[in-house]
């Protein structure tokens, strides 16, 4: 290094004490590469015999000088907090790993307690991972509460190896009375994917520790997406979730909402660029209005929610006491539905909240078919797991953690042959011949399947007429059946809707539903429902704000519409 060089370099380096125990070369842009290169670095940390923090960003060290800092790291047994992010600038890419393994081999000799470590910025890949897995398995590590590894690179390999030095870092720091509790974990754009992304979400459920994490733009599907929502519901502490840019889908949103139904003290949720869509939108929004009570940001952007959803998201936020902002940009509102949602959070006296709409993608055009993504191609059946109740199915299979085992509660009792003849073919002459055998059809509604209780809802729905008797019957059944779907949580109730305006097509949905061909006995079995005191008005507001933008695939049947919107509009007025 030139004498010019070095004088410069000793004159930033008296700069460097910002107190708290840290020295701060934070950005200096020094090309650290041999031991001479460091040396007036090195005295300076020999001379703060309390070194609690080091900063190394922003410059770029070398192998031979990586090794120069480690000896003098050996005798700093109080060191914390290493902020060594963007530290290898035009360095090769195996040579990072080297230069690692020292730091990290000098930490433990000194026996340091790290709390904060800091790679970002780093493009080590998964060897880059490899170089630094035997401190995290380590003592040093066993303390460590924020670790920071934005844009490594790290790809599927290296988040499987970060994962399994977590797991075995937890495991050896119980053992020692003493497990690890990571607070803040922070690893966007790596390219995780779902395997890398699953292999770490076995890792922070057996943490459980979690308050934060940063996980954006990462490749990362509905598979993947699940297995995360699991682990996110066993981290009770969680106060910022942000998979921004990764792909959700009806799939993923759903698991995610279910996760969140189970946390408190959650404040930031940033779920934007995740094609999230109004079906998960909705599911959303139940959580929002059942659960959350502390949030203070959602961000839903960039995820083809159309009108109704997102003011269905809106309305649930509207006793959020803590509520901030509410982004809800690059979606499919279209230019009315943006005034509409404007308006809406206006007359809730939270129109500042709401961020810009600038770069709204407008209505989504008509088509006839739904999409059916290649990331998303379970059917119905499957997605609708996701709604059930501590993911137990009708069959007594319970799957957990991606392991089915048998579940010990009472099988769903057989249904009488008659009752199963009845709605694989239904007619007003049958549903008579069941007498009170009918009430068993609420027994072949169950809100984990919502997409079988709407298609049994409609199908009973089907037979209403004007006759006496048959009217008497099918409203029965239909007030038994509604009874039962809408008493339990708002979770599984606005999935049970969501997948009956799907099928009405009032709402575009993922995946192979079918819509139906309505009837009029289908509008009036249902405006009669919402009289009753079964159905609630946030309920009510729901159908309505659905059934009031949609009206031209009800037009069928006109006159039974108009009777829908005249009652759902009177509910909704006498909510307020």
């Amino acid at each position: 290094m030139a004498s010019d060089d070095i004088a410069l370099l000793a004159d930033v380096l008296s700069k460097t004490h910002v107190g708290d125990g840290e020295l701060s070369y934070k950005g200096l842009g020094l090309k650290l590469d041999d031991a001479e290169s460091v040396e007036e670095l090195i005295r300076e940390m020999e001379q703060y015999p309390g070194l609690r923090a080091l900063r190394l960003e922003g410059n770029t060290v070398g192998v031979d000088a990586a090794r120069a800092i480690a000896k003098a790291l050996e005798s700093k047994d109080l060191l914390q907090r290493c902020y060594w992010s963007d530290m290898f600038t035009g360095r090769l890419r195996s040579e990072i790993p080297t230069a690692l393994r020292s730091l990290g081999s000098a930490l433990m000799s000194a026996g340091a307690r790290l709390t904060d470590l800091d790679l970002s910025d780093n493009a080590f890949g998964p060897d880059g991972v490899k170089g630094i897995e035997q401190l995290l398995k380590s003592p040093s590590c066993h303390t460590l509460q924020k670790l920071r590894l934005n844009n490594c690179g790290m790809g599927i390999g290296g988040g499987k190896i970060l994962a399994e030095a977590l797991t075995e870092g937890h495991r050896q720091s119980s053992a020692h009375g003493a497990p690890l509790k990571l607070r803040v974990f922070i690893a966007g754009r790596n390219r995780l994917e779902n395997e890398g992304a699953s292999a770490l979400a076995k890792a922070f459920q057996l943490m459980g520790s979690l308050e934060e994490v940063h996980m954006p733009q990462n490749g990362i599907n509905h598979a993947g997406v699940v297995a995360l929502a699991s682990a996110m519901r066993h981290n009770p502490e969680l106060r910022v979730i942000n998979f921004n840019d990764n792909t959700f889908t009806k799939r993923g949103t759903l698991a995610m909402a279910q996760a969140l139904r189970h946390l408190r003290r959650v404040q930031v949720i940033n779920f934007g660029d995740c094609l999230v869509r109004s079906e998960g939108a909705i599911a959303l929004a139940a959580v929002l209005r059942e659960g959350l009570p502390i949030l203070k940001e959602l961000n839903l952007s960039f995820g083809e929610i159309t009108e109704a959803a997102a003011l269905v998201v809106a309305q649930a936020i509207m006793d959020k006491p803590d509520m901030e902002k509410v982004d809800l940009n690059g979606n499919s509102l279209g230019e009315e539905g943006c005034e509409a949602l404007r308006e809406s959070m206006e007359n809730m006296n939270k129109g500042s909240m709401l961020a810009s709409l600038s770069d709204d993608e407008g209505e989504p055009e008509d088509e006839d078919e739904d999409e059916d993504d290649d990331d998303d191609d379970d059917d119905d059946d499957a997605a609708s797991d996701d709604c059930s109740e501590d993911n137990k199915e009708n069959s007594g299979i319970v799957k957990e953690n991606g392991i089915t085992r048998k579940d010990d509660s009472p099988s769903k009792p057989q249904s009488p042959a008659e009752i199963i003849s009845f709605l694989s073919c239904p007619s007003a002459e049958r549903l008579l011949q069941l007498g009170e055998m009918k009430t068993s059809l609420q027994q072949q509604v169950d809100a984990s399947d919502p997409h079988k209780a709407a298609d049994v809802l409609l199908k009973i729905a089907s037979l209403y007429s004007e006759e006496p008797e048959t009217k008497t019957a099918v409203l029965e059944t239909i007030d038994a059946v509604l009874k039962k779907l809408l008493s339990g949580s708002a979770f599984q109730s606005y999935c049970f809707l969501s997948s009956l305006l799907v099928m009405m097509g009032l709402l575009k949905g993922e995946g192979k539903t079918t819509k139906v061909s309505l009837v009029p006995g289908q509008l009036l079995c249902l405006e009669h429902a919402i009289q009753q005191e079964y159905f609630p008005q946030h309920h009510a507001v729901m159908l309505h704000t659905f059934v009031s933008r949609n009206s031209e695939a009800l037009e069928s049947c006109r006159s039974a519409s108009e009777r829908l919107s005249s009652t759902l509009e009177k509910k909704c007025h006498d909510q307020h």
